[in-house]
């Protein structure tokens, strides 16, 4: 009987199998094989270098609150771009955000409220004013009136029409409109998407 001592076809076939195996590792750690990574991992990734762990718990709680902070930021921006999905349930829908581009392509008497009531306090700490400036707020007053009905007609017209099918609560609606005209326009949340006198 003779015994087969392994040749060089044996070796290359050795050979072989290693480098397919070291093949498959080397794909393998290229990151085949595994889901595509999300966007925001991605730019993660891409920013750098990942940071070294914290060494103490100082550090680790200083750098959770960093994280949380550009979390809340990342949120108020997307808020305030009137994003639906970042928006708290009181501005979420279409019906909402077309009150809001309303009330914002408007020019609202309202807008001026909280300089009416600034001056107004200031009236009781300069009682010579004060009889003045209350006639101003009684007169501006009852021009506000009529301006948010104005607005609420408005917002009940536009809304009628857009959305046909009735299953709104008006009143809702013409509030969630002359509350935010009372707001000045550029601290509106979120931010108006009109221009004022545009055809909404």
């Amino acid at each position: 009987m003779k015994l087969r001592l392994p040749g060089r076809r044996d070796q290359a076939a050795t050979t072989s199998d290693t480098s397919a195996d070291l093949t498959a590792e080397l794909v393998r750690a290229a990151g085949k094989g595994r889901p595509t990574p999300k966007r925001s991992e991605a730019q993660v990734r891409r920013a750098g270098p990942p940071p070294p762990p914290p060494t103490t718990r100082k550090e680790a709680y200083k750098r959770m609150r960093e994280q949380q902070a550009a979390r809340r930021g990342s949120t108020r921006e997307r808020m305030a771009m009137g994003d639906d999905s970042y928006l708290p349930a009181r501005d979420r829908g279409p019906v909402r955000k077309l009150v809001r581009d309303v009330t914002d392509a408007r020019r609202n008497l309202a807008s001026f409220f909280l300089p009416f009531a600034g001056l107004l306090l200031v009236s009781y700490v300069v009682p010579q004013f004060q009889g003045i400036v209350m006639l101003m707020w009684m007169a501006y007053f009852l021009v506000l009136i009529g301006d948010s009905a104005m607005l609420g007609r408005r917002i009940t017209k536009t809304v009628k029409a857009r959305f046909p099918d009735g299953q709104h609560k008006t009143k809702g609606l013409i509030w969630y409109g002359i509350s935010r005209s009372t707001m000045i326009r550029r601290w509106r949340f979120p931010k108006p998407e009109v221009a004022v006198g545009a055809d909404v």
